[in-house]
């Protein structure tokens, strides 16, 4: 069949031409709309759950918001995690989602399932659905910075105008602010004067309430016009509160200026930013929806924010403190350069071997369309151009032309040999017919045996599907072309003055090279065997002294800077500290822009606590920094100058980190997490398992959450003495929400601008626990009042500053960053020592997490995969030659390209990976065409001996056997290296490559270079040995010992062997 297809391709090539133009056409228009981003969206399906609980505490927050909410979630379909983070006056549920899972479908079910916990929520609590943003959508964040502007005026800039504005830009999700001050209103009451006109708290917060509102009165009509009747009731500023009557007495209003002080206030606050060490200011992080296309959302958001520029006030100034799409035009970068670098050696490799120009065009011309085909595939599915996609086809370029360039080579020989007079056409049809079938063959072997990859899960499979299933595009259309293009453009191209194979210089040389080593092998042949057994064997070593790591670090190109300090830590002393931080850190050279965030975001992406701080350093091009600074260099530097007391530093990438604190919650390499019922217990074992880990060689930083650090005031009820006085509990915590805990009771309404409406004591009331218990007064249902301390007790205490759960369980984490270690090897050390000095209560648990948990879930998976890309190997070389003795020689050769994979990476000192796994895993498909193709020729030979003996009517003996094994190896050197060194040649600049995105695509050429190396020369020699062995059996040694051996060469001649 496959022969037919090419002989109908020889000959109709008008067709064959005419549907290239158009796949063509459609490879551009498909290149130039598909989705670009730096890397594939890594991130889990995630449906969060956000619930503000304001002024309450993280126990409080836990025991009546998140729990109930975590409870119910567990039973969501296809939920895979869920994370409760409770923290002070808000609440997160993170509902992780199984692979594959629709995010908007997830969304619905999460949907259904709260209607029914909202029930169980605390009156006035409303639990609201997240973003639908990817786990990595924070695509882009500005600062506002305004010379003659206040904090509070930059927030409502940021809140009011630039948040709405960028909103409206396509494919995003949410603006979430952060940083500067919200503006509220104070109402500062005066207990004295309270007391003595007998107002209580309640009294103030029902009368501002009811002083605040607007209604309509339907319509009238007046003068044969429609009238709207409105009453207008809003208030407008610091004086119209001044102004709300609390009551009257005999025709004297008590105004709330009477009994209280009304001012403009900021807001209390759970997160700040600072800019370069400078200040603070206010900021903006824009996120990118679900399956939009990041590059232009960002160009989407920087064009409304010109827009917004122009009627900013002036002295505002927009900065860009993290901008994505530096990254993301990088790594398109480095792979443009990378395809166009590997497409031109690809074709240079070509004409040197054939040295024929015409010739070389039918794979330089078959390679762009077999990539636009990939492309116009890809597109198809909704897949976008990334690192990972694109380097699917950087690997696949020097076995795409593997059948094109045998079937060159083959028609050049047979155009050599052939009659004088017969069609050309006819010689170009035999000649492609001849290997067509099984180069077709070899080429779905390299297709197939990437396939298992689309069987690795989680993270790992995000990341190398689209590597994957490019590659398989790639080669498919490769294998498509090799028996429709390819003919068509031999009979275009191959014409002309042919250069005879013995006139090409590099071919004379590699064949005058390759002759004294096939004549030794087949004089020994066992030893050829002992010897290649002895390098596999010998590889042992270097494979024993590989590390392992879950991936290796993709270089950003921003930093992050991710220190935690002790819980408790104020705002104001936060703001202290990180300005000092971001004032080291803009000292260095290297540094263009550095960002800090403590605290939150308003987002629901965002569950960090006022002690975890978030800096992005934005760096200079690489050609200014100082000589021979590297990343690696400057982070050491930068940790060694930025060591405080109470600070525990960790250094991630802004991507990197959000994906880690999504899948695991850990958002450093290493994590351990302590599960149990107590949180002070937990603690302990946490700080147990730090003092251990920090003692473990390749440790930077162990830090344990100290969850038991928040400082607490509590007031406790007598219940007795509230029975005495007619009061209940319901009295008092009311008073305490709204005295003390600034509630806010109403929210102006200014134009589009919305504040809030606060009732608060004076400072000086709130701060003292003794001031509390005296002078904050509880209204007797009889009228008078009584002393917050004549009905319960204040003290201090200590008590969680947040608190996490995993799958309704306690946890408690513990983060470690390391340097200079493989992740396996330090984990395995890590594990033992924990397990040697740590003795767990009974009831408690450790759980190892982080990049290590992705590691070890990789690695079972890939325990299963590759014997399975092993056996589909297997059967499509069966397929092919459908003798099992040829299949088994083949699959002989697979071990080999295992020596100079792992001798390479060890030279380099490289760890093993899920992507040096995928670079083996593309070995193998490579290795076994390789052995494949030197089979082919080894038959062919053997059949034209054979051919020969029976028609001189004479037994095929071992010297025959011996002269067609030189024949089908040395005679046919040239296809076989061709094929071995465009693969290897065309994997070059991968290896060379020194841009975004060059550290994951290195680690799977390195093994896929180096065992095509080793496979090579291995197979070379091995494969005729064996061959020999196992098909000389039974031969007869020649009765008559020929003087030599006489072979036919290029152009009919011949020469002693």
């Amino acid at each position: 069949m496959i022969a037919n297809i090419i002989a109908w391709s020889a000959r109709n090539v008008a067709l064959v031409l005419f549907a290239t133009v158009f796949t063509v056409a459609a490879g551009l228009w498909s290149l130039r709309t598909l989705p670009i981003d730096a890397i594939p969206d890594l991130s889990d399906v995630q449906v969060i759950v956000l619930t503000e609980y304001p002024g309450q505490a993280p126990q409080v927050v836990e025991d009546q918001v998140t729990y109930p909410l975590t409870s119910a979630m567990l039973t969501v379909p296809q939920s895979r995690v869920v994370r409760g983070f409770s923290f002070f006056g808000i609440s997160f549920v993170y509902i992780i989602f199984e692979d594959g899972v629709d995010p908007y479908w997830a969304r619905s079910r999460v949907l259904e399932y709260l209607n029914a916990a909202a029930a169980r929520l605390p009156d006035g609590v409303t639990p609201a659905l997240g973003p639908d943003a990817t786990g990595v959508g924070w695509v882009y964040q500005y600062a506002l910075k305004g010379e003659n502007l206040s904090l509070a005026e930059l927030r409502s800039l940021q809140d009011w105008v630039m948040r709405f504005g960028i909103s409206r830009a396509d494919g995003v999700s949410e603006v979430a602010s952060v940083g500067g001050f919200v503006k509220q209103y104070s109402i500062t009451v005066d207990p004295v004067r309270m007391r003595a006109l007998g107002i209580t708290l309640s009294d103030i917060g029902s009368a501002v309430a009811a002083s605040n509102m607007d209604t309509g009165g339907r319509t009238g009509e007046l003068s044969e016009f429609e009238f709207m009747v409105r009453g207008r009731g809003y208030l407008d500023g610091v004086a119209d509160l001044e102004m709300v009557p609390i009551r009257a007495e005999g025709g004297v209003p008590v105004l709330l200026r009477d009994v209280a002080r009304v001012e403009i206030v900021p807001d209390e606050r759970r997160g700040i930013a600072e800019l370069d060490g400078e200040g603070e200011v206010a900021s903006g992080i824009v996120l990118q929806r679900v399956g939009a296309n990041a590059l232009d959302v960002i160009d989407n958001a920087k064009a409304e924010i010109d827009t917004i520029a122009q009627s900013l006030p002036e002295g505002v100034e927009v900065v860009t403190v993290y901008d994505r799409s530096d990254l993301i035009l990088s790594a398109i970068k480095t792979l443009r350069t990378t395809l166009i670098e590997e497409m031109l050696v690809v074709a240079a490799v070509t004409f040197l071997f054939l040295l024929h120009v015409r010739s070389s065009l039918v794979a330089i011309i078959m390679l762009p369309v077999g990539l636009l085909m990939a492309f116009i595939a890809m597109r198809a599915l909704g897949m976008g151009a990334n690192i990972m996609s694109l380097g699917g086809i950087a690997i696949a370029i020097g076995a795409m032309i593997d059948a094109a360039i045998v079937m060159v080579e083959n028609a050049h020989k047979h155009l050599e040999r052939a009659a004088p007079g017969k069609p050309r056409l006819e010689v170009l049809i035999e000649a492609a017919s001849e290997v067509g079938p099984a180069l077709f063959f070899s080429l779905l072997i390299i297709t197939v045996s990437f396939l298992p990859i689309f069987a690795l899960e989680g993270q790992e499979g995000r990341l190398f599907g689209p590597l994957a299933a490019t590659k398989t595009f790639a080669m498919a259309a490769a294998a498509l072309l090799s028996v429709t293009l390819v003919p068509a453009l031999m009979v275009i191209f191959v014409r002309g003055k042919i250069v005879a194979e013995h006139r090409n210089p590099v071919n004379r040389v590699l064949m005058a090279a390759y002759r004294p080593v096939i004549k030794w092998v087949l004089k020994a042949r066992v030893l050829t065997l002992v010897l290649a057994l002895a390098a596999l064997f010998a590889t042992v070593w270097p494979a024993r002294q590989l590390g392992s790591e879950f991936m290796p670090t993709l270089d950003e190109g921003t930093m992050m800077y991710m220190p935690t300090t002790l819980p408790g830590l104020s705002v104001t002393k936060a703001a202290e500290l990180m300005q000092m931080q971001d004032r080291i850190i803009r000292s260095f050279p290297e540094v263009a822009t550095v960002f800090g965030k403590a605290g939150r975001a308003q987002t629901a992406t965002d569950p960090a606590p006022t002690e975890m701080f978030e800096t992005i350093i934005q760096l200079r091009p690489r050609d200014e920094w100082r000589p021979g600074v590297t990343m690696e260099s400057l982070r050491l530097e930068m940790d060694a100058a930025l060591q405080f007391p109470g600070v525990s530093n960790a250094w991630t990438q802004p991507i990197r980190a959000r994906i880690d604190m999504l899948a695991t919650g850990i958002r450093t390499p290493v994590g351990v997490k302590v599960y149990g019922t107590d949180l002070t217990e937990m603690e302990a074992v946490a700080r147990q398992v730090e003092a251990v880990l920090r003692n473990v060689p390749g440790t930077t930083s162990a830090y344990a959450e100290r969850v038991i650090g928040g400082y607490y005031l509590d007031i406790v009820p007598d219940r007795e003495r509230l029975a005495r006085y007619g009061l209940s509990i319901a009295d008092v915590q009311e008073v305490i929400a709204m005295a003390l805990g600034a509630q806010a009771i109403t929210q102006t309404v200014e134009g589009r601008e919305r504040y809030n409406v606060a009732l608060r004591y004076p400072a000086a009331l709130r701060q003292d626990p003794d001031a509390i218990a005296r002078e904050v007064q509880v209204a007797l249902p009889g009228g008078g009042t009584v002393p917050l301390g004549e009905v319960a007790t204040v003290e201090r205490t200590r008590g969680a500053t947040s608190i996490r759960t995993e799958n309704g369980q306690l946890a408690v984490y513990i983060f470690v960053d390391i340097a200079g270690r493989d992740l396996g090897g330090y984990v395995a050390e890590a594990q033992a020592a924990v397990a040697g000095e740590v003795t767990l209560p009974h009831g408690y648990s450790l759980g190892w997490s982080g990049q290590f948990e992705y590691y070890e879930r990789a690695k079972a998976r890939l325990a299963v995969v590759v014997p399975i890309t092993l056996a589909v190997i297997f059967l499509l070389l069966y397929l092919n030659f459908r003798r099992m003795t040829e299949t088994l020689i083949v699959m002989l050769s697979l071990p080999f390209a295992l020596v100079g994979g792992v001798w390479l990476m060890w030279a380099m000192g490289f760890n093993l990976s899920v992507a040096v796994a995928v670079g083996f895993i593309a070995l193998a498909g490579l290795a076994g065409e390789t052995g494949g193709i030197m089979l082919i020729y080894l038959d062919h030979a053997l059949n034209e001996a054979r051919a020969k003996a029976a028609s001189d009517k004479r037994p095929f003996t071992r010297d025959d056997l011996n002269a067609a094994i030189m024949v089908g190896a040395v005679e046919r050197l040239r296809p076989k290296m061709m094929t071995v060194t465009t693969v290897i040649v065309g994997l070059m600049p991968i290896l060379w490559a020194t841009g975004t995105g060059s550290e994951v695509m290195s680690r799977i050429a390195v093994p896929m270079i180096g065992g095509m190396v080793s496979s090579t020369i291995l197979t070379l020699a091995v494969i005729p040995a064996v061959y020999a062995l196992i098909k000389g059996r039974g031969l007869a040694q020649a009765a008559v010992k020929a003087p030599d051996h006489r072979f036919v060469e290029s152009g009919g001649r011949s020469r002693p062997g």
